[in-house]
């Protein structure tokens, strides 16, 4: 994955940090209202705890991803100029972060897609919407503002749709459908998901561990808490690295390349 699309704080204003609301919970330490700096922020932009949010109480921090939409929006769209430089800015600043925030969740999947020998069939067309995404992301802040990426979503989509089952299909058989199901807490220890269709399943605290999710397309698959440990997700489609980091594994657990282990995982 291209490195612009990848988180680069040393190059945002920490805009996750300021622009996001959270709440007092088990994921963070305190309340914070959208627009108003999280406490840890320092005058660098830099977090002052990013290595032991864990420990903390900011687990919440750990899976989240902007997906390069932080950079985007401090060096491009608002060409350097921070919004502690500039405060008349900053409201729509923290507008426009969690559209570009969207933008950028989508050419990452669409840059994945066009990764994988088995979609070639359709890649004319996801070049195509990688680059009409790409130049959304470099609209003016106005125009970002106002932009509804709802309609955007509904013409990707598709895309990768036909990516998941051109892929999925290496998987043999017929592959389970669970799309969208409720699995919270479920047994599925040593299961065989081998290319299932786990798009925005809740696996919340499922057990999953020694279970085979080797092609799955886990797009959307909310993990929170569940037991990766010992599972197999050699060529899962489009997952995250907070996807990851909001689960349990260890060592065990097979990640597909370019990932990282969480630290938190288990050995």
């Amino acid at each position: 994955m291209p490195d612009t699309l990848r988180g680069d704080c040393a190059n945002c204003f920490g805009l996750c940090c300021v622009a996001l609301p959270f709440a007092r919970s088990a994921d963070f330490a305190a309340d914070k209202s959208s627009g108003d700096p999280c406490r840890n922020l320092q005058e660098d932009f830099r977090c002052g705890i990013h290595t032991r949010l864990r420990p903390s109480g900011y687990s919440g921090c750990t899976v989240y991803d902007c997906f390069g939409a932080g950079q985007k929006v401090s060096q491009v769209t608002f060409g350097g100029v921070s919004w502690r430089d500039a405060p008349e800015s900053a409201r729509r600043m923290y507008e426009v972060f969690p559209v570009m925030r969207q933008l950028h969740e989508l050419l990452r999947y669409l840059t994945e897609a066009l990764a994988l020998p088995a979609a070639r069939p359709v890649h004319p067309d996801l070049r195509a919407a990688l680059t009409w995404v790409e130049e959304l992301t470099r609209g003016t802040a106005e125009e970002l503002e106002k932009l509804d990426v709802a309609p955007v979503r509904a013409e990707v989509n598709p895309l990768l749709l036909r990516t998941s089952a051109l892929v999925r299909a290496a998987a043999g058989g017929k592959a389970k459908n669970r799309r969208g199901a409720d699995l919270i807490g479920a047994r599925l220890r040593g299961a065989k998901l081998r290319g299932a269709d786990l798009r925005g399943a809740l696996l919340i605290a499922a057990d999953l561990s020694g279970a085979d999710l080797s092609l799955a397309d886990l797009i959307g698959a909310d993990l929170r808490d569940a037991d990766l440990s010992g599972a197999d997700l050699t060529g899962a489609l489009f997952l995250t690295q907070p996807q990851l980091n909001a689960a349990r594994g260890n060592a065990a657990t097979r990640l597909p390349a370019g990932f990282d282990r969480p630290s938190h995982w288990t050995p």
